[in-house]
């Protein structure tokens, strides 16, 4: 199991990501960092007392290239049959490479899993995508998941490809749908087993987040309506439109609601209109 970490402006947190893996119960794994930002993290983490054999450092060469490009130097060098991606500020829950792996060895070639959303101070703020473990088809996968798509764990041997340089945002989901070309289901672990950490520079509401998330989820509709993607699963389109629509219209109503609500948080203010159509649809 290779665990890919790209790296940008991570010195204050990635200890934190490391040391979650390093108490997985699975020990059969290894870390790859990539440096975006010029950082020698070898050294930053040997000074925190974090070392280890399994460790692996590249770069990128530049500053502030992005994780896509970062993550991708990683997927064109590991050589493990899965791969697992972690953000330097986000962590594992210790069971979650074990969790995974039995979980690819026994059903769906990807694995994904809830979360735990956390501020910057590791202080619960909801959970998303929590309940039974279950079989998703890509269609009904992010009215599950609707936040975050940087947790999931996928077997290379089955359903592979690489992170899309042409988005800013959204790149977590554009890999998806990739893998889902050839991987028609994925496992879902609905007991949390990650925590996404969720910093002032990664709120839907921050510097210039809103409108690079639009213009990304424009993008993906527009591939979708194109039939860009041909799906292993017959309704994985259908269902991608429909989320992607409901999105952007959040993203529309959500400056309205965050004045009204100040501190709400967009996976909030977006869920209760996913519930709403899921339920137009069984009516229906």
């Amino acid at each position: 199991m290779a665990v890919v970490i790209p790296a940008y402006k991570a010195e204050k947190l990635i200890g934190e990501a490391v040391r979650s893996v390093l108490a997985q119960t699975y020990p059969d794994w290894e870390i790859w960092v990539v440096a975006d930002d010029g950082e020698d993290y070898e050294d930053l983490l040997g000074r925190a007392g974090l070392a280890d054999n399994r460790f692996h450092f590249l770069s990128s060469g530049r500053v502030g290239a992005g994780a896509s490009r970062a993550r991708n130097l990683a997927l064109d060098r590991i050589q493990t049959p899965y791969v697992a991606i972690l953000d330097a500020d986000d962590r594992m829950k210790p069971r979650k490479l074990e969790l995974a792996v039995a979980a690819l060895a026994a059903s769906s070639p990807i694995v994904s899993s809830a979360l735990e959303v956390m501020d910057a101070g590791y202080n619960r703020l909801r959970l998303v995508g929590d309940g039974p473990d279950r079989v998703l088809s890509p269609g009904g996968y992010k009215f599950v998941n609707l936040s975050m798509d940087s947790m999931i764990v996928w077997d290379r041997r089955r359903c592979d490809a690489r992170y899309d340089l042409n988005l800013t945002n959204m790149t977590d989901l554009e890999l998806l749908m990739q893998l889902w070309r050839t991987a028609a289901t994925v496992h879902h672990l609905g007991t949390p087993q990650h925590d996404y950490i969720k910093l002032p520079s990664s709120m839907s509401n921050g510097e210039g987040v809103t409108e690079r998330m639009i213009a990304s989820k424009k993008a993906l509709l527009e591939r979708l309506e194109k039939g860009q993607y041909r799906f292993a699963a017959p309704d994985a389109a259908e269902g991608l439109i429909a989320f992607l629509g409901l999105s952007l219209a959040a993203e529309a109503a959500y400056p309205l609601a965050l004045k009204e609500t100040p501190g709400l948080l967009f996976e909030n203010h977006l869920e209760p209109m996913l519930r709403a159509y899921e339920a137009q649809v069984l009516a229906d």
